[in-house]
């Protein structure tokens, strides 16, 4: 019904053909999109393993998109996650899983990444999480100010990163590496 009326206010005739099916393609577009609202990020932290390892672990170049609360258009980009583990490791699959459970809601760039590096930090308790993520965001790329190519770079540091200077210069340089 929504849908409809935002076609209806744009001047569109919902009976054409080619609209016919468009409200119900739009809700599952939606469910499918914001499918981590309903999502338990705990589910991904399971797959805990005791490990005697105390060096940065790092999964960079992890692809996402979510949903801009703020005009309900996609933006779209990489997460890197680091963190130093103090006695327990996170399965790999694990990291990518936790960063689309959190981008797949209504987001904005800044409290994804924190959310992410909060979450690790108290499941996980090592010695320190980065998170780094770099965006795309079509609202502005787009839509009003239209410029493509410009990339939203948003970081999360925690623990030893944050408080360790050569810790955390380490980790951005290692995170940054192609």
């Amino acid at each position: 019904k929504a849908v409809q009326e935002i076609l209806l206010a744009v001047g569109e005739d919902i009976t054409r053909e080619g609209l016919l099916q468009t409200p119900q393609r739009v809700a599952r577009m939606y469910t499918e999109l914001l499918g981590g609202m309903n999502e338990d990020p705990e589910l991904h932290a399971k797959s805990v393993f005791t490990e005697n390892y105390s060096e940065i672990v790092l999964l960079r170049d992890i692809p996402f998109y979510s949903v801009c609360e703020h005009h309900m258009m996609p933006f779209i980009g990489s997460a890197h996650i680091a963190y130093i583990p103090s006695g327990t490791i996170l399965g790999v699959s694990k990291l990518a899983r936790i960063v689309d459970c959190f981008a797949r809601r209504l987001q904005i760039q800044e409290r994804l990444t924190c959310q992410i590096a909060d979450f690790i930090m108290d499941k996980l308790n090592p010695e320190g999480v980065s998170v780094v993520i770099e965006a795309s965001h079509s609202c502005m790329t787009i839509r009003g100010i239209k410029k493509p190519g410009s990339v939203m770079v948003t970081s999360a540091l925690r623990g030893v990163f944050m408080e360790d200077p050569k810790s955390r210069s380490e980790v951005l340089s290692l995170m940054h590496k192609k």
